[in-house]
């Protein structure tokens, strides 16, 4: 199942989602109206705004306000990465040149943050406060994350638990919150509330641990940005800290120089380090544990085409390739 099938489930909502967003993003200020094109259509997968259609019509919510989540989700999404890139000093995403390599750090830092208004104005007018206060919480956990990202690059002691936390509060969070606006919108019981809120949580970790594993296994092209871009800046992922603990003296001592150098000038002996210590397969079979995770968590679910999508979403984060 691709991800352009998945979408003919929802077809006119989607639509509906993407002519919000286009309707939103445009701006009398030609910087804004520039940034924001380039990356809303850079090609992106939009699996939240998807996640949030699909689990509202599982959960059977006749009304509109999704639409307006859908595209406040992807806005909040857009935002994170405008910052992430500047963060990471990114200079490459979906196959292309990221904003802060065409404008700068200051333009793709205060399109961030327009962006991101956008998603508060949408958050606010539908007035479910339940939800606002849960997008609320899904940002403040997501700022943490990824500053508890920001000061462990470079860290050789880093732990599993560590790692997890991390992808938890930066990817997962929002997984779970877009996963957790159907039932919410629908008035559906507390206990299917929490059930859809775990299946996000869990197909967020799996995605991230794919991601991941995919900075050290794909191609440039396939995979739309820098190959090894996660050790260039220090990131400590699955794939690296399994090989750090799994692997020889010498192994551990190539890799933990690569990690306090910072440089790739030593990529291809981490790649077969990561190869030898089959880091991807563990990474991968890790992620195939919180699939099945999120599978388990749709059981309240009544059977239907929309659960049945979010069912193939779940198999397409862990079988993709990009």
């Amino acid at each position: 199942m691709t991800i352009d099938r998945l979408k003919t489930l929802v077809n006119d909502d989607f639509d509906a989602v993407n002519d919000l967003i286009i309707t939103k993003i445009h701006s009398e200020i030609g910087l804004v109206d520039n940034l924001s094109h380039h990356i809303v259509d850079s090609g992106g997968k939009r699996l939240r705004p998807l996640l949030v259609l699909l689990s509202s019509r599982a959960c059977q919510y006749e009304g509109t306000q999704h639409i307006d989540l859908a595209a406040m989700v992807e806005f909040f999404h857009t935002a994170t990465l405008l910052h992430d890139d500047v963060v990471d000093e990114s200079s490459l995403r979906r196959g292309q040149q990221t904003a802060n390599e065409i404008w700068g750090s200051k333009a793709s830092i205060l399109v961030g943050d327009y962006l991101f208004t956008q998603s508060i104005q949408l958050l606010i007018q539908t007035k479910v406060w339940p939800i606002l206060n849960l997008l609320a919480d899904t940002s403040h956990r997501i700022t943490c994350g990824e500053l508890k990202q920001l000061t462990n690059r470079h860290n050789l002691t880093l732990t599993l638990d560590d790692y997890l936390d991390i992808i938890h509060a930066k990817t997962a969070i929002l997984f779970a919150a877009s996963a957790a606006i159907g039932p919410m919108l629908a008035k559906a019981p507390e206990t299917l509330e929490k059930k859809m809120y775990a299946y996000g949580l869990h197909l967020g970790n799996a995605f991230q641990l794919i991601d991941d594993a995919l900075d050290y296994c794909a191609d440039v092209q396939t995979l739309g940005k820098n190959i090894g871009d996660d050790l260039a800046e220090g990131k400590v992922t699955m794939p690296l800290l399994y090989a750090l603990q799994n692997g020889s003296q010498a192994q551990q001592a190539i890799i933990s120089q690569t990690l306090k150098e910072g440089n790739l000038a030593l990529l291809p002996d981490i790649l077969q380090i990561i190869e030898e210590t089959r880091a991807i397969a563990y990474t991968k079979d890790f992620a195939n544990r919180q699939k099945d995770k999120a599978l388990a968590s749709l059981t309240l679910l009544a059977d239907s085409p929309f659960k049945q999508g979010l069912i193939d979403l779940a198999l397409f984060a862990v079988a993709r390739s990009h």
